[in-house]
């Protein structure tokens, strides 16, 4: 396990906006003067511009964090197909190798005081044939922000995510609840963080409300 202060940002699904987080909490950082490098291990569904692929998630975390670490380092794989990276490496026969990932990791760690990983997905979404995003978060040994949905489903999704970190005794640092849709709210919106926190024993620490930006709170919770 590598040691190094930051924290990985996982989402309990697909477009939970853990980009949104992530850059926020990267943007609050840098305001109050921390020297934060970030990284986005791996990036699908990149649109094409002059025959290459510009992945629109790092590029924004790099903005967030006034990283001028190369794009490279920051997104060392990249895809054009908006499938796991595993299976859009395939389809592209190209392979992803954890070394690779693990080696900038380093670079990029030992260049800032304070790291900010972001995954793909979920938890469990596959990063390479035999290895999972979970896997990484192990190997580089951050603590893990989990950034869920506030809708009906979300107990479920967030509650198996904390099982899976725990199986495999990743520290989980909280959970950011985040509305990316502003869909009109009801009864599971509003009672699912206080069952959330209670089920899992993992503190909510921010409910964010759709376009909210409360990244001052989050970001002093990121750093105790």
């Amino acid at each position: 396990m590598i040691k190094h202060k930051g924290i990985f940002i996982t989402g309990t699904d697909t477009g939970v906006g853990k980009t949104y987080v992530a850059c926020g909490v990267a943007s609050e950082l840098r305001r109050i003067g921390v020297d934060v490098g970030v990284m986005k291990p791996a990036e699908s569904g990149c649109r094409s511009r002059r025959g290459s692929l510009i992945p629109a998630d790092a590029i924004s975390l790099a903005k967030a964090a006034d990283a001028a670490d190369h794009l490279d380092l920051i997104n060392p794989y990249r895809f054009r197909e908006p499938l796991a990276p595993a299976v859009a490496a395939r389809l592209e026969r190209k392979r992803i190798d954890l070394n690779v990932i693990l080696r900038s990791f380093q670079t990029l760690a030992t260049n800032h005081d304070f790291m900010l990983v972001e995954g793909a997905g979920g938890i469990m979404v596959p990063l390479t044939r035999r290895l999972t995003f979970l896997d990484l978060a192990v190997t580089i040994g951050l603590p893990v922000l989990i950034v869920a949905r506030p809708n009906l489903g979300t107990i479920n999704h967030t509650l198996l995510t904390v099982e899976a970190l725990r199986q495999r005794s990743v520290p989980i640092l909280g959970i950011s609840i985040n509305d990316s849709s502003g869909n009109q709210h009801g009864l599971a919106e509003h009672t699912s963080p206080s069952v959330i926190a209670r089920m899992s024993g993992v503190s909510v620490l921010e409910n964010i409300g759709f376009g909210q930006k409360v990244w001052d709170r989050l970001a002093r919770s990121v750093l105790r």
